[in-house]
């Protein structure tokens, strides 16, 4: 009775949603990462990094934010970010259930 939900059970163009956006979410942590060390560089905004992982982009910002050390110590992001994630792979979880 346990939930199987496999790559090969999701409609492909989610499939292709989610790699997209957990790349995206991937890229946008490591770039944001190298502009901090910059004075003057123009950042990615905070809200911005966070709606990437609400979008479903979670589990690449996660990875980002582990491999870059990236915004880490920020108590919204380290909560949000896996909640978020989880939240996805619960609904991921639903959606192959109920398919």
């Amino acid at each position: 009775m346990g939930i199987a939900f496999c790559h090969h059970d999701m409609p492909p163009i989610l499939l292709l949603y989610l790699l997209l956006i957990n790349l995206l979410g991937f890229v946008l942590y490591g770039v944001d990462k190298a502009k901090s060390k910059h004075k003057g560089s123009r950042r990615i905004p905070e809200r911005v990094l966070l709606w990437v992982a609400r979008l479903g982009g979670g589990l690449g910002c996660w990875m980002g934010m582990m491999l870059f050390r990236h915004k880490t110590k920020h108590n919204r992001f380290m909560i949000l970010v896996p909640l978020w994630t989880v939240l996805w792979a619960v609904a991921l979880a639903l959606l192959g259930r109920l398919g």
